[in-house]
């Protein structure tokens, strides 16, 4: 792994299908996204295809906030890739690519976040893991 690049592994106890439709439906990636903690998703919108638009709105404890790019692989349900334009770091775009590996009806679930432009940006995009944790939390629920 290379310095401009994080990684970061969950398992999820639900099947790939359910894990990519709570990576990909804004209406369930709301539900689960900067939920309960600092941080509250408020609106996303989504044209899930090659070179389609993304876009999240949300509130932090300094206002409101975007994060947004365009997907480069919708591979349905094995791998969602999209590029990563944050409000508040605007001088980067890296790459945000989701692999999901089913057996025996668990999915693991592995990020990895490249092209980050040093240790300033590797810092503005550590919070992988507590939305992973929420990730699984949402898709494991019944």
């Amino acid at each position: 792994m290379s310095e401009d690049t994080i990684v970061h592994e969950v398992t999820i106890q639900a099947g790939a299908e359910r894990v990519f439709d709570a990576l990909a439906e804004p209406e369930q990636r709301l539900a689960w996204w900067v939920r309960g903690g600092r941080f509250r998703a408020t609106r996303m919108e989504s044209d899930l295809r090659v070179g389609g638009a993304w876009i999240m709105e949300f509130e932090t404890p300094h206002g409101p906030a975007t994060v947004g790019g365009v997907y480069v692989e919708v591979d349905r349900p094995r791998v969602l890739a999209f590029t990563w334009r944050p409000s508040w770091y605007p001088a980067s775009e890296s790459l945000v690519r989701i692999e999901l590996d089913e057996e025996d009806g668990a999915t693991r679930v592995r990020l990895t976040h490249s092209g980050l432009a040093g240790e300033a940006d590797r810092a503005n995009n550590r919070g992988w893991p507590d939305l992973l944790a929420a990730l699984r939390a949402h898709a494991a629920t019944p």
